[in-house]
């Protein structure tokens, strides 16, 4: 289906969507997943029982219990909570470093397609970012400017910008050879007007669902860049951290360490699985 500028998504795709995901339990499941971990990341001041900072050491090391539903960890601060306050700060880092990637990628990519004359330029370029990997860019950065939250998301949006850029060149080349880009170039519309009404839209599709799958791997690496202290520093609780301080205590309260691990494995999971879903459903090299 081509689109057209303006156009709306038809109510017969908007219906097959749902009739999919009620069709699909696994993928209902992830957005059921991530919608609760949604709520807990948006409302984490509301639904903290506890200050996530408030150091108790009447209460170390206690395991989960009534009024602890995650325990406490190593200096008596509520594990629930500090999930919560985590969850949020990690989830935020992995969607401004997709946001800020896929964007300056889209737009490379979209540039290298419509003008042929600095493809090369570009892509030669994306290719130098891509022998770096992400973990090496949040050293890089972590030395120049320090470690912390904008280390990681700018060490994030670097190591996207180069796989996006080549999605979308791939995108938008095929719809560039498609006869209505020809017929516009011919009626004298300006580049500028072929790629944000024309060619934009009609590649949109293909980049949100890699920009999706790749969320996961942005979470991950995330709070990987956190567990090696190279992210945010504490006490502020994020998932990667609060999984690294857990390990020195993780022979007898493995549950400092196991559960911020397990959130982290189940928000990546989820968005995982709901990016296949939605690559199943967009694609149209995929549809049944």
């Amino acid at each position: 289906m081509t689109l057209v500028p303006g156009s709306a998504l038809p109510q017969s795709n908007s219906a097959r969507l749902l009739r999919r995901l009620a069709a699909d339990p696994l993928a209902a499941a992830a957005l059921g997943m991530l919608l609760v971990l949604a709520v807990g990341a948006l409302f984490a001041p509301v639904l903290a029982p506890y200050d996530p900072l408030r150091i108790e050491m009447s209460r170390v090391m206690q395991t989960p219990s009534p009024a602890h539903w995650f325990g406490t960890d190593g200096q008596g601060r509520d594990i629930f909570s500090r999930v919560l306050f985590g969850l949020r700060l990690t989830a935020l880092m992995g969607f401004c470093a997709i946001a800020i990637g896929g964007a300056l990628g889209t737009a490379a990519g979209m540039l290298a397609a419509f003008y042929p004359r600095v493809d090369g330029l570009i892509m030669r370029l994306m290719d130098v970012l891509l022998s770096f990997p992400a973990i090496l860019f949040g050293l890089a950065i972590a030395a120049i400017i320090g470690a912390g939250t904008l280390s990681v998301i700018i060490a994030l949006a670097i190591s996207t910008v180069p796989l996006t850029a080549r999605i979308a060149r791939g995108a938008a080349l095929t719809v560039i050879a498609q006869d209505y880009i020809a017929a516009g170039r011919v009626i004298g519309l300006t580049d500028r007007g072929l790629l944000v009404r024309y060619i934009l839209p009609n590649c949109l599709a293909t980049i949100v669902v890699f920009l999706t799958l790749r969320l996961g791997q942005a979470i991950l690496l995330a709070a990987s860049l956190g567990f090696l202290g190279l992210g945010t520093q504490p006490p502020t609780p994020e998932l990667g951290t609060m999984a690294a301080q857990g390990i020195n205590f993780f022979f007898f309260a493995p549950h400092v360490a196991i559960i911020p691990s397990l959130v982290i494995f189940a928000l990546v999971l989820a968005t995982n699985v709901l990016g296949d879903f939605l690559r199943d459903i967009l694609d149209p090299r995929l549809r049944g």
